[in-house]
């Protein structure tokens, strides 16, 4: 099996909004170092409901200010059109040229009355290429082990490819440790007729209580023995992290040997975990 897609690999950053004047500081400095190696461009996160709208806006200002090419996230769940509308035409007077559309999720304790105009992302994107045209590159997400709330594969693989329908231009996976997942579900995309590239995102391992609770919650799989050896690091964060450090690459040449497109790096706001993989990837060369 072979998910080579026949177009320049791709290797981006994501980021998230800091919520504090620390923490915008040291993401600047992040920035710069992760900027540093080359990345294709940076994606900046959108929180449940639109909850870091004003902070990815702002995250997004700054990087295209030191001309960083970005890809905001755009959620349309708790949205109206209004408001997509201006934050669109926001984006693009930037020149942003490339948007991550997501169906997102809304705020813990509020209830699905207030999901807005928009129910699934094929609706945004949709809606992003009526207002626009073919000026942005749009980004869907796609789950390589089933998005958590799909009744089953099939539905979940309807669904991505309703997205591609819709003019979605690229793929980024949800985080994943077995590659096997993400050839499988490559494979199952193209049976159906979605050729677009679908890159793989990559979740460097550095803190294992964090990741559990991230992977319990979207449905990730951390395999077995992974887990087992991981728990038994316990607090010695220096063993856990060369672990991780181990199979993440493992994971990540397995992936471009096998013909992906591109690597997605969920960087936490941090530098040293994805540019050593960058770097013993040979990527920098």
């Amino acid at each position: 099996m072979n998910a080579t897609d026949h177009h320049r690999p791709s290797f981006s950053f994501e980021l998230f909004p800091p919520k504090t004047p620390e923490g915008s500081a040291k993401l600047k400095t992040v920035i710069a170092e992760l900027a540093a190696v080359g990345p294709e461009y940076f994606s900046v996160t959108y929180g449940a409901g639109g909850s870091t709208r004003e902070g990815t806006f702002e995250t997004v200002a700054w990087l295209r200010a030191q001309d960083l090419e970005t890809a905001p996230h755009l959620a349309c769940i708790g949205s109206n059109p209004e408001e997509v509308r201006g934050l669109l035409d926001g984006y693009r007077a930037q020149g942003i040229h490339r948007i991550v559309a997501l169906r997102g999720d809304l705020p813990s304790g509020t209830g699905t009355g207030s999901a807005g105009a928009f129910r699934y992302a094929n609706e945004l994107v949709t809606f992003i290429r009526a207002e626009h045209g073919a000026h942005f590159h749009i980004e869907v997400a796609a789950y390589p082990e089933y998005h958590p709330q799909a009744a089953n594969p099939a539905r979940d693989l309807e669904n991505f490819k309703r997205k591609v329908q819709a003019g979605a231009d690229s793929a980024i996976t949800q985080y994943f440790y077995n590659a096997d997942a993400y050839f499988g579900f490559v494979e199952a995309a193209r049976a159906q007729g979605v050729e677009v590239p679908i890159v793989p995102g990559i979740m460097p391992i550095t803190n294992y209580t964090q990741l559990a609770r991230f992977s319990d919650a979207c449905g990730a799989e951390i395999p077995r023995w992974a887990r087992r050896r991981l728990e038994g690091y316990g607090d010695d964060l220096e063993a856990l992290r060369a672990f991780g450090h181990e199979v993440v690459l493992r994971l990540c040449r397995n992936l471009l040997d096998g013909g992906a497109p591109g690597l997605h790096f969920y960087t936490m706001n941090q530098s040293g975990p994805t540019l050593r993989l960058w770097a013993d990837l040979g990527l920098a060369a």
